[in-house]
């Protein structure tokens, strides 16, 4: 029987996950994906994802490959796998893939959202969501320095820990706030992200709204691209993954 290549998109709550991929020190979204994989496929089986996300990130749109010599459908794919998975983790959707389809070297594009739940007191029901920021933030000073972020540069100031030649080059796409009550929501697209880059591009642009940072310093540092100089990170739980693009291989 010849092996088919499956792609699933998969949706989690990462707080209980100390990131997504499989790490020694403890639980990951990719070990649970294996685990009802081989339960399934009664073999051991290999899951690719298209991004790394951190202890304490969530995700609605990434994506996993792997392949099974199997019979079954996409659809019976996805419901055996979501029989054998904790309720943190859901493969909302499958579908076959072309061979050698790599969830990460073929993505085009990934969308970020991150969640700030801004005002005068704690809002209990979305805390495992949103970083609660209390008091005004100034959203057009926000805004324009999101501005500065698009198009292709060196985004070494919003980098954690960088392998030795990985480039901190990237293509920001969008980068924009919205409101929804007083819910203010981060949306950022890029070919690709450092390590915790979004998480520190959203705590500088909180620092510009709340004054502590001005536009002019927010661009200055992203110009002056020194490893790291954007220190201050915001919390893992508000950050979620949404989405990957492909040009080929594998459509949500």
């Amino acid at each position: 029987m010849t092996a088919k290549r499956f792609a699933a998109t998969v949706s989690y709550d990462g707080t209980a996950f100390v990131g997504s991929q499989i790490q020694p020190n403890g639980r990951t979204v990719q070990q649970e994906l294996e685990t009802a994989a081989a339960v399934l496929f009664g073999s051991p089986t290999r899951v690719e994802l298209a991004g790394r996300t951190d202890s304490g990130v969530h995700a609605v749109g990434q994506v996993a490959a792997f392949s099974a010599e199997t019979r079954h459908e996409p659809e019976t794919v996805r419901k055996a796998l979501n029989a054998n998975l904790p309720e943190d983790v859901a493969v909302c959707a499958v579908r076959e893939a072309s061979a050698g389809f790599d969830p990460r070297r073929w993505a085009r594009k990934r969308w970020y959202r991150y969640t700030v739940a801004n005002g005068e007191s704690r809002e209990p029901l979305t805390r495992g969501a949103a970083w609660f920021v209390e008091g005004n933030l100034d959203l057009p000073a926000m805004r324009a320095a999101s501005q500065a972020l698009l198009g292709r540069r060196d985004f070494s100031a919003f980098s954690g820990f960088l392998e030795a030649g990985r480039t901190p080059v990237r293509t920001v796409s969008r980068a924009e706030w919205s409101c929804e009550g007083s819910t203010l929501l981060f949306d950022i697209e890029a070919d690709a992200f450092l390590p915790q880059m979004v998480r520190r591009i959203t705590g500088a642009l909180i620092r510009c709204g709340r004054h502590a940072a001005t536009v002019e310093e927010f661009v200055r540092l992203l110009e002056q691209a020194q490893p790291g100089s954007m220190a201050y990170v915001a919390p893992a739980h508000g950050l979620c993954l949404q989405k990957v693009w492909y040009d080929e291989g594998y459509t949500a």
